[in-house]
C-alpha cells in the first residue's frame, strides 16, 4: 500500500524559500519515480519537478535555478526545496509516484492530499 503525505507548506513573502516534504510508504525508490506537481485555483496541475528511479533529476522551466527536488532514501522521504519565491507559485502542491515513467504529465498512479503555498507580494 503506497502512502504518501506532503508537509511543509505554508504563506511566505516573495523572495522566502520553503522546504516541502513528502514521507512516502511502500515506495522503493529504486522502482519508482517521483515528482512534485502543483495547481493553481482554476489552472492544470503542472509538473514542477521529477526524480526518476535512477537518481536523475528534471526541472520545469517555471523552478529551475531556484527549486531543487531530492530524496534520503533511508527515510524514504522526498523533498522540494524552493528559494526565491514567487507570487506565481503559489499553489497547493502535490507528492505523486509511480513506477511507469510519466515525467510531468499528471497520470500518476499514487498522489498525496497537498500542501498549501501561498507567496505573498
Amino acid at each position: 500500500q503506497v502512502q504518501l503525505v506532503e508537509s511543509g507548506g505554508g504563506s511566505v513573502q516573495s523572495g522566502g524559500s520553503l522546504r516541502l516534504s513528502c514521507a512516502a510508504s511502500g515506495v522503493t525508490s529504486s522502482r519508482y519515480d517521483m515528482g512534485w506537481f502543483r495547481q493553481a485555483p482554476g489552472k492544470e496541475r503542472e509538473g514542477v519537478a521529477v526524480i526518476v528511479s535512477d537518481g536523475r533529476s528534471t526541472y520545469a522551466d517555471s523552478g529551475k535555478g531556484r527549486f531543487t527536488i531530492s530524496q534520503d532514501t533511508a527515510t524514504n522521504t522526498l523533498y522540494l526545496q524552493m528559494n526565491s519565491l514567487k507570487p506565481e507559485d503559489t499553489a497547493m502542491y502535490y507528492c505523486a509516484a509511480d513506477t511507469r515513467r510519466w515525467g510531468f504529465r499528471p497520470y500518476y498512479k499514487y498522489w498525496g492530499q497537498g500542501t498549501q503555498v501561498t507567496v505573498s507580494s
